[in-house]
């Protein structure tokens, strides 16, 4: 069988001297779709509803990746971002249609930091733009011009995950044996977080703040994940990490079983039309 195709959402970004405008998504993206999900990284561009049209029959699977840019608070009716917070217009206009359709469509998703934001905001949710301005809140960001890798994607603090949910069930055996009960150890590179929950999210795990730190969807038809730290760092040395990408790729696969044994491919507006009402702009 074919190795599943697994799309990965790039943003725009701009290289070189000029500043060129570049669709890029970061290498540690590819690495674990060649690795534990064992599948083939296919590169989105950030070309906007058009192209979604296009993309998802072609599909196995959806991996949301994270970015220093924030969805446009226009698409959740947030109040304008702070002067300077970078935005990519040209991404969210790919990635929330693309992901209402992926989950009406039981694609396999995967969503990363900005990813399970984009979740969110794409079935009707809000989002909180600076966590760490928040009373009682956390700051979440690491910064960004740590010069140090191993110490700017190093655990920063403890979730907890509830032990019932589709999360727990992923993690490899004993997990929640520790001193610290039913938390993992996660890194923390985000300042944007969940505010109100979209309808049909489910929160599994939380930080020591109360921020949401991962989402499934509710009564998805497939694998539907969203978790806002990145274990795509880690998952070569930290166990959890890899088994959220192992149990993605399984997902994968089977969707590309599907798909290779001749299933019908769903078009972005058959499958919009079937998601529920309140999950609609």
């Amino acid at each position: 069988m074919a190795r599943p195709v697994v799309g990965i959402s790039c943003c725009v970004k701009g290289f070189g001297t000029f500043n060129t405008p570049n669709h890029a998504a970061s290498d540690s993206y590819v690495r674990v779709v060649l690795g534990p999900v064992r599948g083939l990284p296919v590169l989105l561009p950030a070309a906007g509803e058009c192209l979604a049209e296009e993309l998802l029959p072609r599909l196995d699977a959806l991996l949301l990746t994270g970015s220093r840019s924030n969805v446009w608070p226009r698409h959740y009716d947030g109040p304008p971002h702070a002067e300077g917070t970078p935005e990519d217009h040209a991404r969210d206009a790919t990635t929330l249609p693309l992901i209402r359709a992926a989950v009406a469509a039981g694609l396999p998703l995967l969503a990363i930091c900005r990813g399970m934001q984009e979740l969110n905001v794409a079935l009707g949710g809000t989002l909180d733009q600076r966590i760490q301005d928040l009373p009682g809140r956390m700051d979440h960001s690491t910064p960004s011009d740590q010069p140090y890798a191993p110490v700017r994607t190093a655990k920063a603090h403890l979730v907890r995950v509830d032990r019932g949910g589709f999360l727990a069930s992923l993690l490899p055996a004993g997990w929640d044996a520790g001193p610290c009960g039913a938390s993992i150890a996660v890194n923390s590179l985000h300042n944007q977080g969940i505010a109100r929950l979209a309808p049909g999210l489910v929160a599994e795990a939380w930080a020591p703040d109360g921020t949401i730190e991962a989402v499934r969807v509710g009564g998805a038809l497939g694998f539907a994940l969203g978790v806002q730290w990145h274990p795509e760092y880690d998952w070569e040395r930290d166990p959890n990490s890899r088994a959220i990408f192992e149990a993605f790729g399984r997902a994968v696969a089977a969707a590309a079983g599907r798909r290779q044994q001749g299933a019908a491919p769903v078009g972005i507006r058959a499958a919009e039309a079937a998601l529920l009402p309140q999950a609609a702009e």
